[in-house]
C-alpha cells in the first residue's frame, strides 16, 4: 500500500493535524510526518516533494496557518495529489488561511478541505488510494454504511418522540 506523507508547517499545527494521523490509523493506512516550512525550510519543502512518488507515496496532505503557502509549495514540486489543510490561527478564524490553500493557478491543483478538516483530509487520501487498493475501499463502505446507521437510529428515536 502507499503511504501518505504529512507535512505541517509549523509544530504548532500538530494538534490539527493528529485528526488526520488518527483517521490514517483507523484505517491501516502507513504514513509519515514531518515538519517543514514553505518560508522558513523551502528546500527540504521542496525535496520532501520532489522525491515523495519515489519513496512510495500516493498523495499528501499539507496543514499550514495564516499566509498557508505550504500546500502551494508541495503541489508546485509533485505531481502526486496534495491535500491542503488550512489551519486556524488567531487572525480572521482562518479565513486567511483557507483562501491562501484554496486559491492556487491552473495547473497546479490542491484539494482543500474545510478549516481545521484534517480528519476529512486523511479519509480523501485514503479514497483515493482506494481506487486501486479493494481491501481499503471496503473499509470506506463500512465506515460509511455504519455512519449511516447512527444518524437512521437518531432519527428513529426523534420520530417515536414527535411523531406518535
Amino acid at each position: 500500500m502507499k503511504k501518505v506523507g504529512i507535512v505541517m508547517g509549523s509544530d504548532s499545527d500538530l494538534p490539527v493535524v493528529e485528526k488526520a494521523i488518527n483517521t490514517l490509523k483507523e484505517y491501516g493506512v502507513p504514513f509519515e510526518v514531518h515538519v517543514y516550512s514553505a518560508h522558513r525550510t523551502p528546500e527540504e519543502a521542496r525535496e520532501f516533494a520532489r522525491n515523495a512518488r519515489k519513496n512510495g507515496f500516493g498523495a499528501l496532505i499539507a496543514a499550514a496557518g495564516m499566509a498557508a503557502h505550504l500546500a502551494g509549495a508541495i503541489a508546485a514540486n509533485t505531481t502526486l495529489p496534495v491535500v491542503g489543510i488550512p489551519v486556524k490561527s488567531a487572525n480572521f478564524d482562518g479565513l486567511d488561511a483557507l483562501l491562501s490553500t484554496v486559491q492556487m493557478p491552473t495547473g497546479i491543483p490542491v484539494a482543500t478541505v474545510a478549516v481545521d478538516g484534517a480528519a476529512n483530509a486523511a479519509l480523501l487520501c485514503v479514497q483515493m488510494l482506494a481506487i486501486e487498493d479493494e481491501d481499503l475501499a471496503c473499509r470506506l463502505d463500512a465506515a460509511r454504511a455504519a455512519g449511516a446507521e447512527k444518524v437512521l437510529a437518531k432519527n428513529r428515536a426523534v420520530e417515536e418522540r414527535f411523531n406518535a
